[in-house]
């Protein structure tokens, strides 16, 4: 077999974008997983590429805009070399306000929105009337609506990703030595190793539950309502995400929190009433001690990197964390911001 320059460790969102913006910076790439591609919290259901709230900016927050806005180029360019479509869409989100507080807030938010968002998105209300028959219910009768929030298909997303590197040559094998700079981007399990190897811990799995509905609703917005994600596919379903747990047994198993969520969707949205459930999926997610993804070399171990944490917000982050680890491993830049770093997490 071939010598490569990168050794990447995990097929998931984060592995696959970084094997991906490695082999268009000029490096040979080997991916390894011994349980196959998008195993694990990356072949979900909900595809919810949602920024944070804009305002009390942070490294992170900014960190998420710039992904958010490299996200339309990214997976265009994806789809270009392996010729699979990630149903990528900057189709936008609606919220409800809830009452008089929150829509001062909503206001408020607005504001700051055009400070930090600039002109590249816009947050601002709306009356709900306006929004026309795919709308959550609103105690206020008025909606936020932003321009910045995405969609995607998780399976897709990771289908094109495949089909873009094996257009390089590149296989997903289950083991292989490791040759060149290694990356460790092993998900939830690969925190608990971590965890062990440092003695300490650094992170750990999350399980979230989610529900996928027949309904199409069109090329409309995402919803986000009491913490509940709905989001429509352009395959004609709906996902419904996602539970969060943290303590588990099986971390793909489902039971009636699934219900729960579809409960939760319809008291929302009226319209999704008597839909189909398509699939239930559960899977653990990685969360780093620090909240945020953890990037950069692994302590005390020379020519080891780590991406992981990817958390709720890893499919969104993915191409501004692709473009940081490559500068890191092929051309020793480090661009990673604070609070990223995995001495964050220690």
């Amino acid at each position: 077999m071939a010598s490569v320059d990168v050794t990447v460790r995990g097929a998931g969102i984060f592995g696959l974008s970084i094997a991906w913006s490695c082999l268009r910076g000029g490096a040979k790439v080997r991916v390894v997983d011994p349980y196959g591609p998008c195993a694990g919290s990356s072949g979900g259901l909900v595809g919810a590429l949602a920024p944070h709230v804009p305002e009390n900016w942070n490294p992170k927050k900014a960190f998420q805009l710039e992904s958010l806005l490299m996200a339309e180029g990214f997976w265009h360019a994806v789809e270009i070399e392996g010729g699979v479509s990630p149903d990528y869409a900057r189709s936008g989100r609606l919220q409800p306000v809830a009452d008089d507080a929150a829509l001062e807030l909503a206001r408020a938010r607005a504001l700051t929105a055009r400070e930090l968002w600039g002109e590249a998105a816009v947050w601002e209300l709306i009356r709900a009337e306006d929004a026309g028959p795919w709308a959550p219910l609103s105690p206020s009768g008025w909606l936020i609506r932003d321009t910045l929030s995405a969609r995607m298909s998780p399976r897709r997303a990771g289908a094109a990703l495949q089909a873009a590197l094996a257009v390089r040559g590149v296989e997903i094998v289950p083991e292989a030595e490791d040759e060149g700079a290694v990356l460790w981007a092993t998900g939830w399990r690969g925190l608990l190793d971590l965890s062990q190897a440092l003695d300490r811990p650094v992170g750990t799995g999350i399980k979230g539950q989610s529900v996928l509905l027949r309904h199409d609703a069109g090329e409309v917005p995402q919803v986000f309502a009491g913490g509940l994600h709905i989001v429509p596919h352009h395959d004609g379903t709906v996902a419904l995400g996602s539970t969060t747990e943290r303590e588990f047994d099986d971390p793909s198993s489902t039971d009636d929190q699934c219900d729960a969520l579809v409960e939760r969707a319809v008291a929302a949205m009226p319209v999704l009433h008597g839909a189909e459930v398509v699939e239930r999926w559960a899977g653990a997610r990685p969360r780093a001690r620090s909240r945020a993804p953890m990037l950069g070399p692994w302590p005390d171990r020379p020519g080891h990197y780590i991406a992981n944490g990817g958390f709720k917000i890893g499919f969104g982050m993915a191409p501004k964390v692709a473009e940081v680890m490559t500068a890191l491993m092929l051309d020793g830049r480090d661009t990673i911001p604070d609070g990223f770093r995995v001495e964050d997490s220690l």
